[in-house]
């Protein structure tokens, strides 16, 4: 089979892809990649369709040996990747031989590694995506993370790619203690006093030990609620901001579930929660508030970056 195999599964190794929509009114939350810049950047320099699975790893990583040759690409966190006890750079496509070792070690820059393979990885779609839901237990490799001894084959492996050499990027550089995360206000801001949301706005919070891909729970001043937070349960969104009881916010990401009885103080913008997802424990997190407009702006940008680097990509096919 030519594929990759599982010598060790890192700290916590799932296969991902964007994610599982259109299901979440039967309860089914979208799961899917943490940092959703990293993975269309790693498709992009592979010449990989877009939504192309992956493996995405958290603060320590995979050791992987390759039983085919294929070519690779490491976005995201940098891990200290070595191929064949050789140190190599991320965001580059590097090609491996059948037999090398790929082991990814400790993040010192970032959270979570993006580990993507040319043609990606043969595993069954399920409700429409590849992707893992460790709480429901679905997707990916029989829905839990990737341990020792695991097997999974190359779809399309391209052994052959085109100008390998320009293939490459600058890495993005995550190693800051304080993250600004841009805000946009939700209609249930009326739930909360205006030294809460004020507060929300000029203090600092910090991350959590306790964070994970559902939720990341922050410390730092309470957001002060009028009557109650209680709420009879409404939809969630990517970045959504619960407020509970204790007035301690928690960003509800990919792995959220779908509904939620707390009420929402806004949500982070989608062009910062790649770069939220890269922020871990006891990184502190200040919040700006911007417009939806100034949010949407923030989006295209993205996505027109993203764009002009699959265009030049595509002119070495």
């Amino acid at each position: 089979m030519d594929g990759i195999k599982i010598k060790n599964g890192g700290a916590l190794t799932t296969i991902q892809d964007k994610g599982r929509y259109g299901a979440q009114q039967t309860g089914f939350g979208p799961c899917g990649v943490m940092d959703e810049k990293s993975f269309h950047i790693a498709n992009a320099l592979l010449g990989n369709k877009e939504n192309e699975a992956m493996l995405e790893a958290t603060l320590l990583g995979p050791e992987v040996e390759f039983t085919g040759e294929n070519n690779f690409v490491i976005t995201g966190a940098d891990m200290g990747a070595m191929l064949d006890g050789v140190p190599i750079e991320g965001y580059r496509v590097w090609k491996a031989e059948k037999g090398s070792v790929l082991k990814l070690r400790f993040a010192k820059n970032g959270v979570r590694a993006y580990l993507a393979f040319a043609g990606g990885l043969d595993v069954p779609e399920v409700m429409g995506s590849k992707s893992t839901g460790l709480k429901i237990k679905m997707g990916g490799l029989n829905g839990r993370k990737l341990e020792a001894g695991d097997e999974i084959a190359f779809v399309r492996p391209a052994l052959k790619l085109s100008h390998l050499e320009r293939r490459r990027m600058t890495p993005f550089d995550y190693q800051k203690k304080e993250w600004n995360i841009r805000v946009v206000l939700g209609f249930q801001k009326d739930y909360f006093t205006g030294e809460g949301i004020n507060a929300f706005f000029t203090t600092p919070y910090t991350i959590l030990q306790d964070s994970d891909r559902m939720g990341y729970r922050l410390e730092g001043e309470p957001v002060t609620c009028r009557k109650t937070v209680d709420i009879i349960s409404d939809a969630t969104v990517p970045g959504a901001i619960q407020i509970p009881a204790n007035g301690k916010p928690i960003i509800l990401m990919a792995d959220r579930q779908t509904t939620g009885g707390y009420a929402k103080l806004g949500a982070v913008i989608s062009a910062d929660l790649p770069l939220l997802a890269q922020a871990g424990p006891g990184n502190k997190i200040r919040f700006e508030q911007v417009s939806v407009e100034e949010a949407q702006s923030a989006l295209r940008i993205e996505r027109k970056e993203l764009k002009k680097l699959e265009r030049r990509i595509n002119r070495w096919l």
